[in-house]
């Protein structure tokens, strides 16, 4: 094993040492002939800049003409003259101390194929889809249209596909192979997490106080198959609010909302479940360090669709720092990742139900190196402090 090991670290250093330069650059940065570093630092996390470029729907205003787009002669119409598209490619060996399978090559960890942009002047589009994740096909995962500065006010809206936690932490943005695990635990037999699921998202910014209000509307049951062409498998919809402050121009301070129900039917009839979300976080920006730190608490009414005497609690912290060195024209990034998750559910006997345990505290650190603005190598290191075992990965991200 330690020849593996050994295997890893050299391939990793030996990437370190080549120097080429990429020409592939993703589809936005290709439609306006920007750098990949104008938005992301590194990608795929975003910068300031390009949290106000994808807020806007994809679109810069201010470059947008409509000689640019294909319009027929018909000023109600945008045609993009060449299909936005891009492809990202995540490969990655892990090493895990107490698995079976202690090496393993996920090579592709995931291959997705992105496209987005203008629809007309305040109309913009995303999606992508997951030709390839862990070896499956995934299929869709974001996917919406976004309607920005509606009526000229600052409210935009966003119907389709996306991910309930987007307004807090993006999972698809971090710079970690380890996940940020509160937003996807589902406690018992429940079907709801604040991962990817179907509705409607409005966003509100008051720019003379510095807040945004964020609201949603969303199924509640993540995305599986339609059933009986019907997409939510209950009656049921679910209802979010994020609203977050800025306090200084390097802090800002949020609190989250969220509410739903859902029912399990049995052939004697139906249980229900009712669960809430509440939690503070917070973000720093200070130079070179970044931090983001995210408190939540989950309650279920009944999760595992038994009588249970009281509501089972879970709650999670997730917190990440980010060292850039020389800010975003940085090509080393050090990430440091904490997770906690506890749960009542663990402290009950219900072995019976097949109910898996909830409980989990790793640490993460995690180096990034960037062979070109749109290529990087990650190293990192995961210390699960429950199991007292190790995850060693080194990987590659690339986007063209």
């Amino acid at each position: 094993m330690k020849k593996i090991l050994l295997a890893f670290a050299a391939g990793f250093l030996l990437s370190l040492l080549i120097m080429d330069s990429a020409s592939a650059i993703p589809a936005f940065a290709r439609r306006y002939k920007l750098s990949c570093s104008t938005c992301h630092a590194p990608f795929p996390k975003l910068k300031a800049y390009g949290n106000d470029y994808a807020g806007s729907g994809f679109i810069l205003q201010e470059n947008e003409k409509e000689r640019d787009y294909v319009t027929a002669g018909d000023d109600l119409l945008w045609l993009n003259k060449d299909f936005p598209m891009a492809v990202r490619f995540d490969a990655f060996a892990v090493y895990e101390s107490d698995d079976a399978v202690k090496s393993d090559l996920q090579t592709p960890y995931g291959l997705k194929f992105l496209s987005g942009g203008a629809l007309y002047k305040n109309i913009g589009y995303y999606f992508y889809f997951f030709m390839s994740e862990t070896g499956e096909v995934a299929g869709i995962e974001d996917a919406y249209i976004h309607l920005n500065n509606i009526f000229g006010t600052h409210l935009d809206v966003m119907i389709g596909q996306f991910q309930t936690c987007d307004p807090l932490m993006k999972r698809e943005l971090r710079l970690t192979f380890e996940d940020y695990w509160i937003y996807k635990i589902r406690p018992g037999r429940s079907y709801n997490n604040l991962t990817y699921d179907r509705g409607i998202m409005l966003s509100y910014d008051i720019a003379k106080t510095g807040t945004n209000i964020v609201g949603m509307i969303v199924n509640g049951n993540g995305k599986p198959e339609a059933q009986n062409s019907k997409m939510d498998r209950d009656q049921y919809k679910n209802y979010g609010i994020r609203i977050l402050q800025s306090v200084t121009d390097a802090a800002t301070i949020g609190g989250f909302y969220y509410y739903g129900k859902e029912a399990e039917y049995f052939s004697g009839g139906k249980a229900f479940n009712e669960i809430t979300y509440y939690g503070p976080d917070v973000t720093i920006d200070a130079g070179s360090f970044g931090f983001t730190g995210q408190y939540l608490i989950r309650q279920d009414s009944n999760p595992v669709y038994y009588n249970l005497a009281n509501d089972i609690q879970t709650s999670g912290i997730v917190a990440e720092l980010v060292y850039s060195p020389r800010m975003d024209r940085s090509r080393w990034y050090l990430t440091a990742l904490y997770n906690n998750i506890t749960s009542d559910l663990d402290d009950l006997n219900l072995q019976d139900l097949d109910v898996d345990p909830l409980a989990y505290e790793t640490a993460t650190l995690s180096a990034t190196f960037l062979l070109s603005r749109n290529f990087r190598i990650v190293g990192e290191l995961t210390r699960d402090l429950g199991r007292n075992a190790n995850r060693f990965v080194l990987g590659l991200n690339t986007a063209f």
